[in-house]
């Protein structure tokens, strides 16, 4: 089984907790709004970083990142962009087991036609009254499933 550590709109915040909830994954995937650089060198010390660019983005050093990025692991195909307002693709029939999005900092796990949506909420600076967290996301051969874990 694959354990991957999912984050979101750290905004150049990253919080010690951070460490602990994702400690033991074998992958880190940021959905964008990093908001630093060093903010995927310290969350490299955990695990190798995959990470997209987020609206908030815009500094030289992000025009690096791309937009969407795909990742396979174990078998499942993972599509990962910013705002999921901006998928223009049909997950299912482009053969996607899971999308991963963030920039809304609301947490949630949902699963449609067979398809795993999840947004990890923010693991940055609190907004309104919306939790801080970051997310597991759980891969064996046959299934897969997420965890939200608030900080």
């Amino acid at each position: 089984m694959a354990v991957i550590g999912v984050v979101s709109d750290t905004h150049g915040l990253l919080r010690e907790q951070v460490f602990d909830a994702l400690s033991g994954c074998e992958k880190i995937i940021h959905a964008g709004d990093v908001g630093r650089p060093e903010v995927l060198q310290s969350l490299e010390t955990i695990a190798p970083v995959v990470a997209v660019r987020g609206n908030c983005d815009i500094a030289p050093w992000a025009r690096e990142l791309p937009l969407t990025e795909v990742v396979e692991i174990e078998g499942k195909f993972i599509y990962i962009l910013h705002d999921i307002n901006d998928l223009n693709l049909d997950p299912k029939s482009s053969g996607f087991d899971v999308v991963i999005s963030g920039h809304s900092h609301r947490p949630s796990v949902l699963t449609e036609q067979q398809v795993l949506y999840l947004n990890p909420g923010s693991a940055g600076p609190r907004r309104f009254r919306l939790p801080v967290s970051v997310a597991r996301l759980y891969i064996e051969s046959d299934k897969v499933w997420a965890e939200i874990i608030e900080l």
